[in-house]
């Protein structure tokens, strides 16, 4: 513990004691700012300070027990009194109707990749029994930062730096956000992606050239919780959104598509994808267009829910869910229906060379079928692999296998770890019919005639 030696702190220690100090459990410190950030990107290691006040409102003195940081001498933030740092002081009196005046600096290298990109401690204030806090926000690592973002005109993001999203990222109307290959983007609890315009992620095959877009907390438990942020939303008037080789992870809803079902092309289009890990769903339509095609979608609460109808084409997909340690089983890997609420619309849905899996939990029928009479219902499924107790009467079927095991190549729920390929000996090889599709989510050339079923090509 650092000592006090300057006339001034010693003054505000040992100051007149025949006033008394304040003791109502009640009372409080006026404080300049419940929240401090250092809103400077890094480019290179260095610190900067911020200001602080402590305000004492009240006819008598006030006696800080202690003021300290709560990451201890652990944290990035240094505290600063009187030309004095360290990270807790004890015993700091302030008198009455007065103000006690700090500083706090944050000393950090945007280099060291073990940092997470938003760097967080607090100030706790601890008097009269009780604590009081001021939080404090860093950039930790050298990242383009975007808080409450709203673009208006179009923007191309190359992959120079990593993308961290604070508070909401809002594409207009008439707005285009393109993601170049290799853009990672990080994104805050509070900040969902609202598209009104235009998304266009354009990752390629190689993984060091794929777009990532997932959660910004990286420390344990967090860096494989779902639910790490809201997700993407592609609200009603926006098309011609394309995601290609993107992974996207660790969301709430990781993409909402609403209405456009009509519309003269798909609101959403998805090639060699992966979406995986969301807590509530992976893939939402809502009466809406969606092509996806050589995606995987695993390991969400609902793989895919399309709903109120809609016009979808899945071709080559995997939709897979395994009860873990953060996600149970409950739910089918596929819902669709021609209805949302007392709202019936045309439905029409076509899967080719799909698989739908899910083990671990409590479903018997990993695709849910249900219609309303009121609007017309076109389900087909053509080369599929299910696991399905129920007869289909909804759907019309060909060569669909059903219950036998797909014979993943690795499932290790307590480890989280789940490998999607195929073993050999899996009835989904070469169980496949030609769909044009000359290559698989990993980039990897397809069988000529006889395809395997679902995202990837045994090779």
């Amino acid at each position: 513990m650092l000592r006090w030696t300057t006339l001034t702190f010693c003054l505000l220690l040992l100051g007149c004691t025949k006033d008394g100090f304040l003791e109502a459990p009640d009372a409080r410190i006026r404080i300049s700012a419940d929240t401090l950030r250092f809103d400077t990107v890094f480019v290179t290691a260095g610190s900067t300070y911020r200001s602080f006040t402590l305000a004492n409102d009240y006819d008598q003195k006030i006696r800080l027990n202690s003021v300290q940081l709560g990451g201890g001498n652990q944290s990035s933030f240094k505290l600063n009194f009187n030309g004095q740092a360290g990270s807790r002081f004890d015993n700091i009196v302030i008198e009455k109707k007065d103000s006690l005046y700090g500083w706090i600096q944050v000393n950090i290298d945007p280099s060291n990749n073990t940092l997470p990109f938003v760097v967080r401690d607090s100030i706790l204030l601890e008097f009269n029994g009780k604590t009081q806090k001021i939080q404090l926000e860093a950039w930790g690592r050298n990242a383009h930062f975007l808080r409450q973002a709203t673009l208006s005109q179009s923007q191309t993001w190359p992959d120079d730096k990593p993308y961290v999203i604070l508070g909401s990222l809002t594409i207009n109307p008439n707005a285009t956000l393109t993601l170049l290959p290799g853009v990672d983007l990080y994104i805050h609890a509070d900040a969902p992606i609202l598209v009104k315009g235009r998304i266009q992620s354009l990752g390629q095959a190689d993984s060091a050239q794929r777009v990532r877009i997932q959660g910004d907390r990286f420390d344990e438990p967090y860096r494989d919780l779902p639910a790490a942020w809201p997700g993407i939303f592609i609200q009603p008037g926006s098309s011609n959104n394309l995601f290609r080789y993107t992974i996207i992870r660790q969301a709430y809803q990781a993409l909402v598509a609403e209405q456009g079902a009509n519309a003269p092309n798909p609101v959403l289009k998805l090639e060699q994808c992966e979406i995986d890990n969301a807590y509530e769903a992976g893939l939402i339509g809502i009466n809406s267009s969606i092509y996806a095609e050589n995606c995987l979608f695993s390991n969400c609460g609902q793989n895919a829910l399309l709903i109120g109808g809609g016009n979808y084409q899945f071709t080559h997909c995997t939709l897979a869910s395994y009860a873990n340690r953060y996600l149970d089983h409950q739910k089918p890997v596929l819902t669709l229906t021609n209805f949302n609420g007392n709202t019936a619309n045309a439905l029409q849905a076509q899967f080719r060379n799909c698989i739908f899996w899910g083990e671990n939990g409590t479903v018997e029928d990993e695709v849910l079928l249900v219609k309303n009479p009121n609007a017309p219902y076109q389900v087909h499924f053509q080369n599929a692999l299910w696991k399905m107790q129920s007869t289909v009467s909804l759907a019309t079927t060909d060569q669909v296998i059903n219950n036998q095991l797909p014979l993943f190549d690795s499932i290790q729920s307590s480890r989280n770890y789940y490998n999607f390929r195929l073993k050999s000996g899996s009835p989904a090889i070469n169980s496949g019919i030609a769909t044009g599709l000359t290559v698989d989510l990993d980039g990897r050339p397809r069988a000529v005639g006889l395809p395997d079923l679902g995202c990837y090509e045994k090779q």
